[in-house]
């Protein structure tokens, strides 16, 4: 398990890369061009400059999140051939500085959604809370809610300009049924997937989050059912999943191990947080400690070392601790992140110093005197 931390780029991040140094055992930085839109060129030297940077700290540059898929492409206009062209041109580019995992989602309009960026905890901090009857009601009042915020914060996935055109977007998916979407999704892995398996790059599509569909846009990513159904669609190697605990874990129908112990060999990279679900269908971010919410984390990375896994992952979320200035972008503070990265290889360690203890033999020895 090589433990990553995501990470927004230069004057576009509170938290510099020296800070994230101090953090024992954290291997690579999880990266992107966070200034360009879906569709956009990515230009060589941009992605070697940010690369170099990374990786005069020490990091690795395996994992980029996100280059987000044009919505072109997921409505499947006949421009989308020409997008997924130039998402093509990207993957060439970034295998080219040394990328291995491309993590990114489909969903359609709307990133991760929340209704209270800091909802208040009984311990103090506060963190993402998502307020089920809120959602049903309107999309364009969470939408103000972000507009009103005057510019003080961004919400990580999300592009900015999507807000001042909702209107359009839900009119460009009105006749993008679940069908469609899943359909349009596989036209675009047809076509990226070979040039990934070329470039010796993997593909890792993020779930849906919540796990169901909201404002009466589909979802596709939100089951053991739906990602065995997009990985067997094209079954290869660089068609892979972010297996990630929170978005999964929203619904409480999911068996999150069992999605680990099926799709283990697929599964690249891994987001795991710990999220709180309430019985009417509301959920907010807890600690990564196992206990403190509805996800069992322990047994999640139990799942992931019993398989052999060797891939990538990132503590997610976090709340806002110790008066802690999140406000530029909520969710992604400094100190629970890094509580979360010190927990999750503890949870490892622990693991890996019972196996090896049981190859040799290991075991406590009662002896007299």
């Amino acid at each position: 398990m090589k433990m990553t931390w995501r990470w927004y780029g230069e004057g576009n991040d509170n938290i510099t890369l020296d800070q994230i140094r101090q953090i024992p055992g954290i291997h690579g930085i999880v990266w992107s061009l966070h200034h360009k839109t879906a569709g956009e060129t990515w230009e060589a030297e941009e992605i070697r400059r940010e690369a170099e940077l990374i990786l005069s700290k020490g990091f690795s540059v395996d994992v980029v999140e996100s280059v987000n898929v044009h919505d072109d492409i997921k409505i499947g206009l006949p421009s989308r051939d020409r997008y997924i062209e130039i998402y093509a041109d990207t993957v060439r580019k970034l295998a080219a500085v040394g990328v291995k995992v491309i993590c990114y989602n489909f969903m359609p309009v709307f990133d991760w959604t929340r209704t209270n960026l800091y909802y208040p905890l009984p311990d103090g901090s506060n963190a993402l809370f998502y307020e089920k009857a809120s959602i049903a009601a309107d999309p364009y009042e969470m939408a103000q809610m972000i507009i009103r915020g005057g510019g003080k914060f961004t919400i990580p996935g999300w592009e900015p300009d999507r807000l001042a055109r909702l209107d359009e977007l839900f009119a460009a998916y009105a006749d993008v049924t679940e069908e469609r979407l899943f359909e349009n999704l596989v036209y675009f892995l047809t076509k990226i997937v070979p040039v990934c398996e070329e470039c010796g790059i993997k593909m890792a599509i993020h779930p849906d989050d919540p796990a169901w569909p909201i404002f009466g846009l589909p979802r596709i990513v939100r089951s053991q059912e739906t990602i065995r159904r997009i990985l067997q669609a094209v079954d290869s190697p660089s068609n892979g999943l972010t297996f990630c605990s929170g978005s999964l874990g929203t619904n409480p129908a999911n068996d999150l191990p069992a999605i680990v112990r099926e799709f283990a060999d697929r599964i690249p990279f891994a987001h795991l947080r710990n999220i709180r679900v309430f019985d009417n269908g509301d959920f907010v971010e807890v600690s990564h400690k196992t206990g403190d919410g509805s996800v069992d984390l322990t047994e999640l990375v139990r799942a992931l070392h019993e398989n052999g896994f060797d891939g990538y992952v990132r503590p997610d979320h976090g709340r806002h601790l110790w008066g802690e200035e999140a406000y530029c972008r909520p969710g992604y503070g400094l100190y629970d992140r890094a509580l979360g990265a010190m927990y999750l290889q503890g949870v490892w360690d622990g693991l890996e110093n019972a196996r090896i203890a049981g190859s040799q033999g290991g075991g406590i020895v009662a002896g007299t005197e």
